[in-house]
């Protein structure tokens, strides 16, 4: 792997945020890449969410090698096939909006850092016997920061991630902070569809290094 699991938690971590993303054009998604590294991220996730996610991830993941500190995981994955097709095209992580077991095995046994969604105690708790470090909140805004607040108080060594429902504003992103999370995940309220649609790139750029500086201020 070309990044260890200390080194992807570190640049999460500093980072404070990571972008969820999904299209179908490669060039789309390379703009949309290039835009968030220019304003400063440095973990990126793209979803498994199209009939052609696997060759769209493919080219990106190729794309990104111009930005050789950039992690690149992929999202949306149930089942261990998929995961093993995406850990083949090079995913540095791999994220699931379940707590799936067998994937759990399975990356454990690949060596490859995976992410599980987690929406109640017990959840999270068979996550840390799976081996789990960092666990996705998900969905973040039926969970709320309340949940996020409970769990760390119980698991304080645990690091969480809430996704879905995640706002880029001072006020909702201070909330989730003050709760403990780790990072965020953000997608749609992060890529507005006018922007993605007419490509505009220094937009959305702006937008990110913008929420980037909430963040810092919030930890």
């Amino acid at each position: 792997m070309r990044f260890s699991n200390s080194e992807m938690l570190k640049a999460m971590s500093e980072t404070g945020m990571i972008p969820v993303f999904n299209h179908v054009d490669i060039e789309v998604a390379k703009g949309v890449l290039d835009a968030s590294y220019k304003a400063g991220i440095r973990v990126f996730e793209f979803t498994n969410r199209a009939t052609n996610s696997l060759e769209v991830f493919k080219k990106l993941y190729t794309y990104a090698g111009k930005y050789p500190d950039m992690v690149m995981g992929i999202g949306t994955i149930f089942t261990t096939e998929d995961a093993n097709a995406f850990i083949e095209a090079g995913a540095d992580f791999i994220v699931s909006p379940a707590l799936v077991p067998e994937l759990a095995v399975h990356c454990n046994s690949r060596e490859v850092f995976w992410i599980p969604g987690c929406a109640t105690m017990s959840e999270i708790f068979q996550a840390k016997k799976l081996g789990a470090t960092l666990v996705k909140a998900f969905p973040g805004n039926v969970v709320g920061s309340a949940f996020v607040a409970a769990a760390k108080s119980v698991y304080p060594e645990l690091h969480i991630m809430p996704t879905g429902g995640v706002e880029p504003t001072e006020e909702n992103l201070k909330e989730w902070f003050d709760a403990g999370v780790f990072c965020v995940g953000m997608g749609s309220q992060l890529f507005k569809k006018d922007w993605i649609k007419n490509q505009q790139f220094d937009l959305l750029e702006n937008k990110i290094g913008n929420t980037l500086k909430i963040i810092k201020t919030c930890k």
